[in-house]
């Protein structure tokens, strides 16, 4: 698979991932009528929703940039050391900014 179909491919899913978690990511109705319990599940299930959604979010920014120095003519280059990231790391994630060594 090539860079740019990769890359589309982990913004689509990205995208429908941060879609899925709308819902769960929505302020908890403090006036409902649940157990206390309840609540405090509902609001720990909300939080780690806004968590992962920030996550998200990051991954989708860093594919988008990936795409832009694609069309630059600058993708699969290091933005620290300027060296070519291996392919395998690539294949596993095509937004990587970073070689290996300088991700460490």
């Amino acid at each position: 698979m090539d860079a740019l179909k990769a890359l589309e491919k982990r913004k689509k899913d990205l995208e429908e991932s941060l879609e899925t978690l709308k819902e769960a990511a929505k302020p908890v109705d403090l006036n409902e009528p649940i157990g206390r319990l309840s609540r405090m599940d509902a609001i720990q299930q909300q939080q780690m929703a806004l968590n992962n959604r920030k996550q998200l979010e990051l991954n989708l920014e860093l594919v988008d940039q990936a795409l832009k120095r694609l069309e630059d003519g600058e993708y699969g280059y290091c933005l620290k050391c300027e060296d070519e990231i291996n392919s395998k790391r690539l294949l596993a994630r095509p937004e990587a900014p970073f070689c290996t060594s300088c991700q460490s």
